[in-house]
């Protein structure tokens, strides 16, 4: 088992922030097959209420709930600060590893865990 399957086996909420209500958005559809495949998924997104038949979050500290993992889902000079919330709320992270390269690095050397480059719909 990897990383990746590691993280996902040993998570059952994960918040995704920057989940997009556009079904053509990688957040749209990965968080969509990952409630299909049995996880729940929290989004976190200041601009919508509510997407995937789930309340939307502006920030990680507003979810009311434990959550296992963080898919973060923005551009690479917003992470880190996501990161850090993570942190602070004792979430693992996972990243898309072709988009936040530095910021992962950065992560890892703060404790979170970078599961590596395959997203979560890869086969391997």
């Amino acid at each position: 088992m990897d990383a990746e399957q590691d993280s996902l086996a040993h998570s059952h909420t994960i918040a995704v922030v920057g989940l997009s209500p556009a079904p053509d958005r990688p957040s749209h559809y990965v968080s969509k097959y990952l409630q299909e495949h049995g996880y729940r998924i929290i989004p976190v997104n200041p601009m919508i209420s509510e997407v995937l038949g789930e309340k939307s979050y502006p920030d990680l500290k507003s979810i009311p709930e434990p959550v296992d993992m963080v898919d973060i889902f923005r551009r690479p000079e917003l992470v880190m600060p996501v990161v850090e919330e993570a942190i602070e709320i004792g979430a693992r992270v996972r990243m898309d590893a072709g988009r936040h390269r530095q910021p992962a690095g950065q992560g890892r050397s703060r404790g979170c865990r970078h599961p590596g480059s395959h997203g979560p719909m890869s086969d391997g």
